[in-house]
């Protein structure tokens, strides 16, 4: 029987790929964990409802360019398959009822595929705790196929009020200064309590023996927790990364980080980028790298300016470090935004071989090309490449 999943780190010759799908994909209806106010595409705060059909179309046109781009290169691609519930209708619990779901185009989100386990997320917003559902019927394929899968959820949150900081956004809307709300971002205190274990499987960077976790604002501390012991109890090593928002009053503060693949870029062993507006704050991250000889470079700073009036991610009149969003096919191959000329320039100047895929009409969709991907099968196997570690990081 033929090994399917095997994928240790960001950069191995990629072999098999998993890729989402725009439909279904909806402005959220309110929740505890997350506010949409989208007034200029018809979506001011408190309203919902699925994204414009022009807009899947156009997203669908260029994810299917992509998709041929990688089938080119003899890569296999599988497809996800949307369950109708994603269609703008109410899911529920025993607990609560949500108006409707999030969409299925980021895969990267909700599922966690390191070596040949595959790790569902909790996720911690109620609109996407079935997006699983939709990946699942791949990876029950998998399991059937492959003897050597390990298929694992992690445990269900419930989303109660508890999960959640009352008045939250009331507060960080009208009440909190800059200066408070960094002091919150320092301190890992975002709309999460730590009731019960959350975390996004796109907040964590996969080298090898060693994964890197975002501390973010839909990853808590009780989800870092989960994803340590889980994983340490495998041998692998679990390092919890802050990074910091920019100080200058020219550009947007932003004190929610959300998912560690606009921050960080690992390309190839020994060189990884990083968002110089977003910088890595933790001291032991910074040693840890020095002391195995990996250079951290800043990325080039976005150029393109999305003009999307109903997006997920991608800025109205704005730029957007979703450039540093890319995927590698291989150590020396990258799929890079086609409009992002700066970063373009940047990898081809550090030797890798750059295909530009046009992406700005799945951008609004919630991500680029690492978020609308899940590496499968990359042709390699466990590595070190930290040797040298840091005593208690």
């Amino acid at each position: 029987m033929p090994k399917i999943v095997n994928s240790w780190n960001e950069w191995d010759p990629l072999k098999r790929v998993i890729v989402g799908r725009p439909e279904g994909t909806n402005v959220p209806a309110p929740e505890p964990a997350w506010w949409y106010d989208l007034p200029l595409g018809g979506y001011p705060l408190g309203s919902y409802g699925p994204f414009p059909q022009e807009m899947v179309d156009a997203a669908n046109e260029q994810m299917n360019y992509f998709v041929s781009v990688l089938e080119s290169r003899g890569i296999i691609v599988d497809r996800v398959e949307v369950q109708p519930f994603m269609f703008n209708k109410p899911v529920s619990t025993p607990d609560w009822t949500q108006l409707n779901c999030h969409g299925v185009n980021n895969v990267r989100d909700v599922t966690l595929i390191h070596g040949n386990y595959i790790v569902e997320a909790t996720t911690c917003r109620r609109s996407r705790w079935y997006e699983y559902l939709n990946l699942r019927p791949i990876f029950e394929r998998y399991f059937k196929e492959d003897p050597e899968v390990v298929h694992v959820a992690a445990p269900k949150p419930r989303l109660t009020d508890e999960s959640y900081v009352k008045n939250y956004y009331y507060y960080f809307n009208h009440v909190w200064t800059d200066e408070e709300k960094r002091q919150r971002l320092y301190n890992w205190e975002f709309q999460l309590t730590d009731k019960e274990p959350l975390w996004d499987a796109a907040d964590v960077m996969r080298f090898g023996k060693d994964l890197f976790v975002q501390a973010s604002c839909v990853t808590n501390r009780p989800g870092f927790d989960w994803i340590k012991r889980f994983f340490g109890a495998l041998g692998f090593r679990v390092h919890v990364v802050q990074f910091d928002s920019p100080r200058d009053p020219d550009k947007p503060n932003n004190y929610h980080p959300w998912h560690i693949d606009v921050n960080l870029a690992p390309l190839r062993p020994g060189l990884c980028l990083y968002n110089p507006d977003w910088a890595p704050r933790t001291p032991e991250f910074w040693e840890l790298f020095k002391k195995n000889d990996w250079e951290l470079i800043p990325a080039a700073r976005p150029v393109y300016v999305h003009r999307n009036k109903v997006y997920l991610t991608g800025l109205y009149e704005g730029k957007s470090w979703i450039s540093m969003n890319v995927l590698s096919l291989d150590p020396k191959t990258v799929c890079v935004e086609a409009h992002e000329t700066d970063f373009c320039e940047q990898l081809d100047k550090l030797g890798f071989n750059v295909i530009p895929i046009p992406y700005e009409k799945v951008i609004p969709f919630g991500g680029a090309l690492h978020c609308t991907t899940l590496d499968v099968y990359r042709e390699g196997k466990l590595e070190d490449y930290f040797p040298k570690q840091i005593p208690g990081y």
